[in-house]
């Protein structure tokens, strides 16, 4: 649109935009699902509505059926550029189909890491009671406590979880999840932490790795156990009057079938 406005006045013009290669739309799912590192079979059916498609796209992805049916109901559509016009009007040059799922799931990220996950909504408008809040692809469950104490306070206790201290609450559900991480492979809770009182980025702790800390209002860990998807838990501590507020944030990023399962 910023290029448009360098072009010279005149009549109105509609300018076809897409890619340089022509692909159909399983092409696309198997590229997504390369990149994901996720393994797809294309199953052919003999007959199956939009509406169908839908119930079952809101089954086996994190999109809405209500979404999913709009989706569905535009695969009818060809969107084959067929006047490469805009090639020779603008200097810009659409990247490639990998190029383009890559720098979206670059873009999702970066959009994941500066967003509040207390500002995450359902799209389906609704709070659902289970499994928490989708974002995106993730699913995530955020909840808070207030305190009678000041964040440095607060984020003391933060700042010394796992390793000795231990987890402060089902902590014998985290030993057995840790046994399990060690039997399928993993690392369990062997590795404990460097230091008990003190944390910096990159610093171990149990099966998690420290991804982002500021001291006294921040803490944000990375899953490093074996599951099907990515994982974090992050504590955010916050001054309320003579209060502070601590909310904990569980966010899981499921990785196919057995993901979503988990």
């Amino acid at each position: 649109m910023l290029a448009a406005l360098d072009l010279p006045g005149g009549a109105s013009r509609i300018f076809e935009i897409g890619g340089p290669e022509q692909v159909c739309y399983g092409d696309i799912m198997r590229e997504y699902a390369r990149q994901r590192g996720l393994r797809r079979a294309m199953i052919p059916v003999p007959v199956l509505t939009p509406y169908l498609s839908s119930l079952w796209l809101g089954l086996v992805t994190p999109v809405y059926a209500r979404i999913g049916r709009k989706l569905v109901e535009g695969l009818r559509n060809p969107t084959v550029v067929e006047d490469p016009a805009a090639l020779d009007a603008f200097a810009i040059r659409p990247r490639g189909l990998r190029e383009a799922i890559r720098r979206a799931m670059l873009n999702e990220n970066h959009e994941y890491a500066q967003t509040r996950w207390s500002d995450a909504l359902s799209s389906s408008g609704l709070q659902p009671r289970w499994g928490g809040v989708r974002f995106g692809t993730r699913i995530i469950d955020s909840r808070t406590a207030t305190v009678v104490a000041s964040p440095e306070t607060a984020f003391a206790a933060i700042r010394c979880i796992g390793g000795k201290t231990g987890w402060y609450y089902g902590n014998w559900l985290w030993r057995l999840r840790g046994m399990i991480d060690l039997l399928v492979g993993g690392v369990g809770l062997r590795r404990g932490r460097r230091d008990s009182q003190h944390l910096r980025v990159g610093d171990a702790v149990d099966f998690w790795r420290v991804e982002a800390f500021d001291p006294d209002r921040l803490l944000r860990l990375q899953a490093e156990m074996k599951l099907s998807g990515r994982a974090w838990l992050e504590f955010e501590v916050t001054p309320a009057g003579d209060t502070s507020r601590i909310r904990q944030t569980a966010i899981f990023d499921p990785l196919g079938l057995f993901g979503l399962a988990y």
